[in-house]
């Protein structure tokens, strides 16, 4: 396949798989009250968490994996094979505990535990694609899974449980789990299947969940907490909030992933920097004018998208709007550092992301849920300040900055 087929596939499954994400809430908030709707998004951001979490100690490795083609569908086979049985037992784990708690929410939890393995599962397919380099695959396997959820959020009828809600999104996901598995078994049937590998220490996966937890994590969880000392419709709101903005984490986790090798072949680093800037203007700017067209959606046409819980997210789309504004600066400021000294992105994860927690907390103290969003925001603006800062000293003091070696990179089993 030829490398820009390649990056439009890989481009175009991300995209899918970020519009079954946003849809599956759309749908969810438009078939239920709420409430109930507060109460499902608190179960998906644990399953968003445990989808960072599996996606850091298996998938990024994975796709950075450097060896022959046989050590390569042996790393994606074991890796397959390795989330579906760690995201069994957690799952096993999270249902039995949920068991003898009562309420709705656990009754949700313990139907997250028993769909883990599929979507979790589906999920890492999609990263042992990409190492394949047959993206395609993926995004096939996306399609259908996309057409299912769908089709089958669809058949529920309005008020339908948060339980029953993420059993049918879950089980949803096995048609496209079955045609990947297939596709995979073609691929690396006799490879050696190799998981030992995986649990040792120095894997590195296991600093890719260090900076997803900082980085992403940590803010998710803050958000239940908030919702659980405070009002449980926080939770619905923000999430409500952040899920209109779905299309720009499409944008942010391409320049991402594509941005590496694809500013790499600017040879002078000065300019590189530039283009990156100019990159950043650009999402922010793409930002602000979808903040916009939000916030002059009628009425009518906001509760066809999120339901009863429209009106609390509008008020919440000018510091939604203008957090995604810093996001797109501080995305790419750490791009940045990725290609000037990739060692220092981890402080700054740490350190920013605390800070964003705080700013939250402190903000829903002062104001409320609007409070929260704009500490949300002001954390996110300080983060991006951060990294440019750390790039012009970077620009500074050192010749030249070099991306990541090869050393820093998994090698083959």
């Amino acid at each position: 396949m030829r490398a820009r087929t390649a990056i439009l596939c890989s481009v175009a499954d991300q995209g899918v798989a970020a519009l079954t994400n946003i849809l599956v809430l759309v749908t969810a908030a438009r078939l239920s009250t709420a409430a109930d709707f507060a109460r499902f998004s608190a179960v998906y951001l644990v399953f968003t968490v445990l989808l960072g979490v599996s996606g850091a100690y298996t998938g990024q490795p994975l796709v950075l994996r450097r060896g022959g083609d046989e050590e390569t569908r042996s790393a994606c086979r074991s890796a397959v094979v390795f989330t579906v049985g760690a995201s069994a037992a957690a799952g096993a784990l999270l249902a039995a505990v949920c068991v003898f708690v009562p309420g709705h929410t656990a009754r949700a939890l313990m139907m997250l535990g028993l769909v883990l393995p599929v979507v979790l599962g589906q999920d890492a397919l999609r990263y042992a694609f990409s190492a394949l380099r047959t993206p395609h695959l993926a995004l096939t396997a996306d399609l259908l899974r996309l057409t299912c959820v769908l089709g089958a959020l669809a058949a529920q009828e309005h008020g339908a449980g948060p339980a029953r809600l993420v059993a049918v999104w879950g089980l949803s996901a096995l048609p496209a789990l079955l045609l990947a598995a297939v596709l995979l078994h073609r691929t690396t049937a006799g490879v050696p299947l190799l998981l030992r590998p995986m649990l040792r220490r120095g894997h590195l996966g296991q600093r890719f969940v260090v900076e997803f937890g900082v980085g992403n994590a940590t803010g998710q969880l803050s958000v239940l907490g908030l919702g659980a000392v405070g009002s449980p419709l926080l939770v619905g709101a923000l999430r409500g909030a952040t899920t209109l903005f779905g299309p720009l984490n499409v944008l942010y986790t391409s320049a991402t992933s594509f941005g590496p090798p694809l500013l790499g072949r600017i040879g002078d680093e000065k300019r590189r920097v530039r283009v990156t800037a100019g990159l950043a203007a650009a999402l922010a700017v793409t930002a602000a004018l979808w903040a916009t067209a939000l916030a002059l959606l009628p009425e009518r046409a906001g509760r066809q998208l999120l339901g009863d819980t429209w009106p609390a997210a509008a008020a919440l789309l000018p510091a939604t709007g203008s957090q995604y504004a810093a996001m797109a600066v501080g995305t790419c400021g750490l791009l940045a550092l990725r290609m000037l000294d990739p060692r220092t992105t981890l402080s700054i994860q740490v350190v920013f992301s605390l800070t964003a927690v705080a700013l939250m907390a402190g903000g829903y103290a002062l104001g409320g849920v609007p409070g929260a969003a704009w500490g949300l925001c002001l954390g996110s603006l300080c983060k991006a300040a951060a990294t440019w800062t750390r790039v012009a000293r970077l620009r500074r003091g050192s010749p030249a900055g070099e991306a990541l070696s090869a050393d820093a990179l998994p090698s083959a089993p």
